[in-house]
């Protein structure tokens, strides 16, 4: 199955959940299988709006371990390949775009002064933020300085002519990228990082639907929370309401 599970998504797998109905089953195959009992839900079911207001069924929870270690991986911060998944991304709030430029004025501009129109750390500060965000390429990075609103390119440094701010072009942005010596890039954003990073690793996020708690329409709250996965600290929460 593990083989199986791998081919067919391209990552393994390290730990196995299963629900049993007490009312029906006392999970005594899962235990002859090795399988360990944890403990019950809550017995909230799921439904079109959310969750049912009041618990009904309660259902017991077993875990199987497919690797030894698997409770030491998964309570890393960081999970190694192949089972982590995706890149890190972030969302960049005003100061951070702000500060950027600044991170990036010391590296020298390798472009010939004639026909420049966009300052390097401008450039190099917007493909930084682009990663950051989660882009990967030359175009994406270009498409999403393109989609940078007035007060984010400002921010940025951007240059303004006939009345707007321009961002570069994804000539512009590779051309730079290309030229610039990664370990300069390397030691801007480390410096970067250090002033802006906490001492979380990683984050944890998860959502929770509020019980009993509903708006004018009947519908049901929902609470996503992000903790630090090494300091504990819940570094925000959103509320939000779910659609019918």
């Amino acid at each position: 199955m593990r083989c199986d599970w791998e081919e067919t998504f391209g990552h393994g797998l390290l730990l196995l959940e299963t629900f049993v109905d007490p009312e029906r089953f006392r999970g005594t195959v899962y235990r002859a299988a090795n399988w360990t009992y944890v403990g019950n839900t809550r017995g909230f079911r799921r439904t079109r709006g959310g969750y049912s207001a009041h618990p009904e069924s309660p259902k017991l929870v077993f875990l199987k371990p497919l690797r030894a270690d698997a409770q030491e991986w998964l309570c890393s911060a960081t999970l190694p390949s192949p089972y982590r998944l995706g890149e890190s991304k972030m969302m960049l709030r005003a100061a951070e775009m702000q500060s950027l430029p600044a991170f990036f004025a010391e590296i020298p501009d390798p472009r010939r002064a004639e026909g420049k129109r966009h300052r390097l750390p401008t450039v190099l500060a917007i493909a930084a933020g682009a990663v950051l965000c989660g882009m990967r390429g030359y175009k994406a990075i270009s498409d999403w300085a393109q989609s940078l609103g007035p007060k984010a390119r400002r921010r940025f440094g951007c240059r303004w002519r006939k009345g707007r701010y321009e961002v570069p072009s994804e000539y512009v942005i590779r051309d730079v990228l290309i030229r610039v010596p990664p370990a300069d890039l390397d030691r801007a954003l480390r410096r970067w990082n250090e002033l802006y990073a906490g001492e979380d690793e990683s984050l944890a996020i998860d959502g929770k639907t509020m019980c009993n708690a509903l708006d004018d329409q009947g519908q049901r709250t929902h609470i996503m929370g992000v903790v630090g996965h090494e300091t504990k600290i819940c570094h925000t929460q959103k509320k939000w309401v779910a659609c019918p």
